[in-house]
């Protein structure tokens, strides 16, 4: 699962929480998050599986964007750690 969120204050937002504005119960079903990388989005950027519009759309509007994989992506009867690399 992929979760951007909305950091307004980067790069000075290191003392606050990335993910305040994650519903709990988002929160619960997703498990633990990782923080992963900052990712500078403008309206001219392009996005692999959805359109950068959709996202900005969304962290306005909700303050985070998920994104699931593509189903049959990751194998459910695989042993660790395929797909589950750095978590």
């Amino acid at each position: 699962m992929y979760l951007y969120v909305a950091r307004p204050d980067y790069p000075n937002d290191e003392a606050k929480e990335p993910f305040a504005d994650v519903p709990d119960l988002l929160q619960v079903a997703f498990g633990r998050p990782t923080f992963v990388m900052h990712l500078e989005l403008h309206e001219t950027r392009k996005l692999a599986r959805v359109s950068v519009l959709h996202v900005l759309d969304a962290l306005t509007t909700k303050g985070y964007f998920m994104q699931l994989p593509p189903e049959g992506l990751i194998n459910p009867n695989a042993t660790a750690p395929e797909g589950l690399r750095g978590a």
